[in-house]
């Protein structure tokens, strides 16, 4: 097989055999027509992916204009709007929380400082005025833990071999009796990884009730960490007794500066007794909006390199054969492409998930078109906050427009641009990558509660020729990637609503400012739009709803894959 560094210069140089060529920065806008086409999606992702938009971060202006294009078209397509108050748009209560400057964690009578000693993973305000620290060994080293009874009412400190994710860090275990957990780890975070975690954290403030309270999550510093034992970790015994600390966490809560919207329409249905029930598409129509300056090309080379899968590999650092490539290959482009440097801050989230964004206004415009309607309605919802933590759609789920229980399968779609040979597109669960294809789509959840709709999309995908190769790796039982529970369809799935969930999977320009209109496949894209707009169709002229056939998750409990 090719190495990596292979891939990186086919996707450079685009003379190379086998590579797509990279488009035009800018395109002309043109008018879409009623057919699922490659022209029409091209049209749409260069507005919406366009850096007019500002990252359409949630609760930013960018995103408010995002969303006012969005509704615009559905008006201009005939969509019947089905938001708040006979509006397109479903507004949630989004908030942000800060940590508060009063905030204080002393260890026998020292203040660590905030964001260098001492880091509060969790949101909600703590308070304790004495707590006494106790060494809970490696996180992970599930052979050597400490019993209850050594636990109880303590802060555990835990030693970790660092972090890549933000999942990572909040993946601890559960030690029973704990007060809370100290993970010692906050030295490893990559300057930019805590910037973003120093930024306000966005929640959603619906007065749903509380999930049950669960202990605190600390990151703390190696200093940090020092001042609770005199004794270096390393020399530690299990259960080891620490010094005492007084913790009193609090936050600042405001609300969102700007509205942060779900856009809802409904294309109605032509059956007098079905037209009650609904085939539900979506997708997410929020990014993560202006991070710090890069040089474009650079970073998308050394992406390339290094990082195949953008943010998943966050943490990856290269390796001296990895540095020299990236050099060549930058020296390469430099030459190639004199005064060229382009120093980027925008994240335009072109695939993630513009191109589900797109991908829907064009299937809406399909069936909208339609001399004979499918006999259940179809729901389109672009849901906001997704990137916050699936707020949009788990709000809409809760606050549903319509009878939650009349939705009777929900198609999600996100990131359906890539998936190219080039691309790594996720990891096997033992951790082999996988490389897309021309024909090459990711479904998630399919037959996790309906088996009928997972057969019904293999079956349409033949018998309409669409002829995608479809990939059911990343959906194993336990997968570490847990993508069934990070996307906008479990919203759905955790009310019993079968979902499948679209995606050509991930790449390395995934939550990157590299993410832009110019990469995208755009006929792989017109592939996938087709399917899903069979399907939906399909569905939605059956004589009975998908049968749910597994076990209904329970709502209010964590996502686990």
């Amino acid at each position: 097989m090719r190495s990596r560094f292979t891939t990186a210069f086919m996707l450079l140089v685009p003379a190379a055999a086998g590579a797509q060529a990279v488009l035009p920065a800018k395109h002309a806008a043109r008018p879409t027509t009623s057919a699922i086409t490659a022209a029409d999606l091209m049209t749409r992702l260069y507005l919406y992916a366009d850096d007019s938009m500002a990252g359409r971060e949630a609760g930013t202006a960018g995103n408010v204009k995002a969303t006012d294009y969005i509704a615009a078209e559905a008006r201009r397509m005939g969509l019947q709007p089905a938001g708040d108050s006979g509006s397109y748009f479903q507004t949630i209560p989004l908030k942000a929380r800060s940590l508060d400057t009063t905030s204080s964690f002393t260890v026998a009578g020292a203040p660590l400082a905030p964001f260098d000693d001492y880091l509060p993973l969790t949101r909600q305000p703590v308070a304790n005025a004495s707590v006494e620290a106790v060494f809970g060994g490696m996180l992970g080293d599930t052979l050597h833990q400490l019993t209850e009874a050594q636990a109880t009412g303590k802060l555990v400190v835990l030693k970790t071999g660092g972090f890549t994710s933000l999942r990572a860090m909040r993946r601890a275990p559960t030690i029973p009796g704990a007060w809370g957990l100290a993970l010692v780890g906050l030295d490893s975070l990559p300057p930019p990884f805590l910037a973003a975690m120093r930024r306000p954290q966005s929640f959603m403030d619906d007065n749903q009730a509380n999930p049950a309270a669960q202990p605190p999550i600390f990151l703390i510093s190696s200093a940090a960490a020092a001042k609770l034992f005199p004794t270096p970790l390393d020399s530690l015994s299990l259960g080891a007794a620490g010094a005492g600390a007084a913790i009193d966490v609090k936050w600042q809560v405001t609300p969102a500066q700007f509205p942060s919207r779900n856009v809802v329409a409904i294309v109605p249905g032509s059956d007098p007794k079905l037209k009650n029930q609904y085939v539900a598409i979506g997708a997410h129509n929020d990014h993560i909006g202006v991070q710090r300056v890069f040089d474009h090309d650079s970073l998308r080379i050394w992406n390339h390199v290094v990082r195949p899968e953008g943010a998943d590999d966050f943490g990856k650092q290269a390796t001296p054969a990895q540095q020299a490539a990236v050099d060549s290959l930058l020296a390469t482009w430099r030459a190639a492409h004199p005064g060229s440097l382009r120093p980027d801050s925008i994240s335009n989230g072109a695939d993630d998930d513009g191109s589900g964004t797109v991908t829907v206004l064009e299937i809406a415009e399909r069936i909208a078109s339609l001399p004979h309607k499918p006999k259940r309605s179809v729901l389109f919802v672009w849901h906001t906050g997704e990137e916050k933590g699936l707020l949009g759609s788990r709000y809409f789920a809760d606050h549903a427009t319509v009878p939650r229980d009349s939705i009777v399968a929900q198609l999600n779609i996100d990131m359906v641009g890539r998936g190219e040979a080039a691309d790594e597109v996720g990891r096997t669960k033992d951790g082999s990558a996988i490389h897309g294809s021309p024909t090459y789509l990711q479904l998630v959840g399919s037959r996790r509660l309906s088996t009928e709709l997972g057969d019904i999309i293999e079956q349409v995908n033949t018998q309409g020729h669409h002829s995608l190769t479809l990939d059911y790796a990343i959906d194993a039982d336990g997968h570490p990637s847990n993508i069934y529970c990070r996307s906008d369809h479990y919203s759905y799935a955790r009310y019993g609503i079968p979902i499948v969930f679209f995606t050509t999977g991930l790449h390395s320009d995934y939550h990157q400012v590299t993410d832009e209109p110019q990469y995208i496949d755009y006929e792989h894209m017109t592939r996938v739009a087709s399917l899903v707009e069979d399907i939906a169709v399909h569905v939605a002229d059956m004589d009975h709803r998908p049968v749910v056939d597994k076990p209904k998750p329970d709502p209010t409990a964590p996502c686990r894959q």
